[in-house]
């Protein structure tokens, strides 16, 4: 795919996003579709939240388009787009009347199962077992990357900017297949404008149906790039901080008993606020986290070093997490 054209891909999205997302927290106010503070918020005033669905019209009107001018109309394809607007429709009804969990998780389960069908990369001689194991865990990742994207949402920018940068690094580190170089684009450039809104102090929040859509995207984004030769543990490094503060906070609250579905405030990076960092403080962080030790890493597992890349970024960021939780208390 050519640069220039994803280029104008992210510009476009981005101009198109920051307008949208200003149209939409107009509206938003009007119904009083409110986030309010609650026992997870770090924000102390009502916000608008449903912002999100800016972003998923715009990267599901770029996928459309690309399946028609890259005659990439395939069943696969198709999937792939009514997978994430039904993620993005299962979110959007919860912003505006929150709907109970196992709902939810039905359907993100549905959903994800459809999708995993149709892209799962079966190697020739696979048996049945081999398909209903892999299949079976593939889609758990899938809810639980949906879900954990969902738990990070919690702090002015954070999440737009952790999907912008990996989107960003999508692009740059792997060889994507033009339509999902077009997705990558069109998600980093939807994400851009977003944040003109959802920096700190954030004037809207994506609410869920901007972190479920981006949760499957990137794990399609995954999922695809697999299929396609590149290892998933390119996007495990590109993630990095999201899957290891969410994935080692719930194990926290699950061994000590706590009841880990409730809302709460005991990630690393709440934790980090609550002790007195500013939001663009956390955000300078992130940036330089992804920039000087998720993408190096991510470059090192895609050229032959996985293995050894994971076990490395793990462990920084798993120690990372472990000072921020031994010296901070959740409140």
């Amino acid at each position: 795919m050519n640069a220039w054209v994803l280029l104008g891909v992210g510009v476009a999205l981005a101009v198109a996003g920051a307008a949208l997302t200003g149209y939409l927290r107009a509206r938003l106010l009007d119904a009083a579709v409110l986030d309010h503070p609650n026992a997870r918020s770090l924000h102390s005033l009502p916000v608008p939240r449903g912002g999100g669905l800016a972003i998923a019209l715009g990267v599901l009107g770029v996928h459309v388009a690309g399946m028609a001018l890259l005659d990439a109309l395939t069943l696969p394809n198709v999937v792939w787009g009514l997978a994430a607007a039904a993620f993005a429709a299962v979110g959007w009804f919860d912003d505006v009347a929150s709907r109970p969990v196992h709902w939810r998780l039905l359907a993100q389960f549905v959903a994800g199962a459809i999708f995993v069908a149709a892209w799962l990369p079966v190697p020739a001689g696979a048996g049945l077992g081999w398909m209903l194991l892999t299949g079976t865990g593939t889609l758990l990742v899938v809810t639980w990357l949906v879900n954990l994207y969902n738990f990070m949402d919690g702090a002015d920018g954070f999440a737009a900017t952790q999907a912008l940068l990996a989107a960003l690094g999508g692009l740059l580190l792997t060889a994507p297949q033009p339509l999902a170089a077009l997705v990558l684009a069109a998600l980093a450039g939807a994400c851009a404008g977003f944040l003109c809104w959802n920096r700190p102090p954030a004037r809207i929040f994506m609410g869920d149906c901007g972190s479920y859509f981006i949760g499957f995207q990137l794990a399609a984004l995954a999922l695809a790039g697999w299929r396609d030769g590149t290892t998933p543990a390119v996007w495990l490094l590109l993630l990095l901080p999201f899957v290891v503060d969410a994935s080692l906070t719930l194990a926290r609250r699950v061994l000590a008993g706590e009841a880990f579905w409730r809302a709460h405030r005991s990630h690393a990076y709440q934790r980090l606020v609550l002790g007195g960092w500013s939001a663009g403080r956390l955000l300078g962080y992130l940036v330089a986290f992804n920039l000087l030790i998720g993408w190096p890493l991510a470059w090192y597992a895609q050229h032959g070093a996985a293995l050894p890349a994971v076990v490395a970024g793990v462990v920084i960021t798993g120690l990372a997490w472990w000072r921020v939780v031994r010296r901070l208390p959740a409140a």
